[in-house]
């Protein structure tokens, strides 16, 4: 399973002094980029091929508060794909002491970046992606390509 230690920092706080719900979006994406570094895709690899992650939808689940320089354990799962791997489900659960704190989920999938649209990644990608644990909820996901049929 990927994981890392990450901290809740000041800019990370509220008005009533825990984590914002948009830092443990923030954060998420944090260990989703660390993950897919370690795998070959580094921000500048990112650029060179044009592509991007794009999120859809996210859903965040709370069980305990983060404060500040709470340091947390971030994992990085993958909880749905598509078989051409345009569509994707990300789950990242943050532990504090061995504890679950908060769960994000996310819906997304990869964006081209000069058409603007979704695209498949390319196989090495989805081999990264396959590479994750996955969730025990995990579901196999429809593409989201749109497929042009030959005339």
């Amino acid at each position: 399973m990927f994981e890392t230690e990450l901290f809740a920092g000041w800019g990370d706080m509220d008005f009533n002094s825990h984590m914002r719900n948009t830092a443990y979006l923030d954060k998420s994406v944090d260990a989703r980029m660390l993950y897919f570094s370690k795998q070959g895709f580094s921000m500048s690899e990112f650029v060179k091929l044009r592509i991007g992650p794009v999120v859809m939808k996210d859903e965040i689940e709370y069980f305990r508060e983060i404060h500040l320089l709470d340091r947390v354990m971030v994992s990085f799962a993958l909880a749905g794909l598509s078989a051409d791997g345009s569509r994707m489900l990300l789950r990242n659960e943050f532990l504090r002491e061995g504890k679950l704190v908060a769960r994000v989920t996310s819906a997304g999938g990869w964006l081209d970046l000069e058409k603007r649209k979704l695209i498949c990644p390319p196989p090495a990608l989805i081999d990264a992606m396959n590479a994750l644990d996955k969730t025990e909820d995990f579901v196999e996901l429809p593409s989201s390509v749109s497929r042009v049929q030959p005339d």
